[in-house]
């Protein structure tokens, strides 16, 4: 069975509006519109709500890319809050922002299997983009190392924690190819309570390193097994980019966790619109809890 999930906490965060596809959101004051192939309806807004957007990202008409189309008065880059983190926005060339707001259930979860966990907790965080999942556990008590291919998203993830009043936490910034991270960290010895990844369907790493989900994920599943601590706490992996259902994620997981007590969820996260109630189903996520008290 899975689930669908929603982060219900946000108060700067919101779907507006989606459809044609497209998607209407607001990011504190400032209204977004970005592309969204899964948004095959039609908007439930009026034209003129759309069009009174802050900013709207443009595809190209041809090949991949595209730019942003901005409004008078849209500062660089400006903070949302969602708990305890402070986050910037801040436009990207690939459209991203800094955040993908459905991920906030993903945070909070961590942030519940790390209470009352005894002693050093050591959390992996892999292809972590700018880091509010390793903001979320370390604030929860672990010591996270937090590895992704982009120097711009590890950049980014230091000024949130520094925005956020965190710096005094343990986090460990590195720009580096995933995969090959975690072949080396199984060679050192090194190994981890908890798992967190958010493998993209391609990718390229520092080096050009190639990324594939379908072709890699597996053997980064058998890799990562063996950066598992004897009792671990959790492992949760998001998957976006993906039109498959969250099965996909099931014989990696289950390999990985093999011999482990504990129980896999299978999901999809999801975010509802405020104007239709509409949800799109933007990610398949994978959740193993630990059933030993640590």
């Amino acid at each position: 069975m899975t689930f669908e999930i929603i982060s219900p906490h946000w108060q700067d965060y919101a779907l507006l509006d989606s459809g044609g596809g497209r998607k209407l959101e607001r990011f504190g004051q400032y209204a977004l519109v970005r592309p969204e192939p899964r948004a095959e309806w039609n908007p439930t807004l009026p034209a003129s709500t759309w069009e009174a957007a802050d900013a709207e990202y443009i595809p190209a008409e041809k090949g991949g890319g595209g730019r942003w189309r901005t409004k008078p008065g849209l500062p660089d880059r400006w903070q949302i809050g969602y708990r305890q983190l402070r986050i910037w926005v801040e436009l990207e060339a690939s459209r991203q922002v800094g955040v993908f707001p459905e991920n906030a259930a993903q945070w909070d979860w961590i942030a519940d299997k790390l209470k009352g966990a005894q002693g050093e907790v050591r959390v992996l965080n892999l292809f972590g983009y700018t880091g509010l999942a390793s903001l979320a556990a370390a604030h929860a008590g672990a010591s996270v190392t937090h590895i992704d291919s982009s120097r711009r998203a590890i950049r980014l993830g230091r000024d949130d924690q520094t925005l956020s009043g965190l710096d005094d936490l343990t986090i460990r910034w590195i720009a580096e190819d995933a995969v090959k991270f975690a072949e080396r960290e199984v060679r050192r010895g090194n190994r981890y309570h908890g798992i967190i990844f958010d493998p993209p369907k391609y990718g390229l790493g520092p080096k050009k390193e190639r990324w594939s989900f379908f072709e890699h994920f597996a053997h980064l599943c058998q890799v990562l097994r063996d950066c598992l601590e004897e009792r671990p706490l959790f492992v949760v992996v998001t998957a976006y980019a993906l039109e498959s259902p969250p099965e996909v994620l099931r014989l990696g997981l289950e390999a990985m966790l093999a011999g482990f007590d504990g129980t896999l969820t299978l999901g999809e996260l999801v975010a509802e619109e405020q104007s239709g109630k509409r949800r799109l189903h933007l990610s398949v996520t994978g959740r193993w809890e630990s059933s030993l008290d640590r």
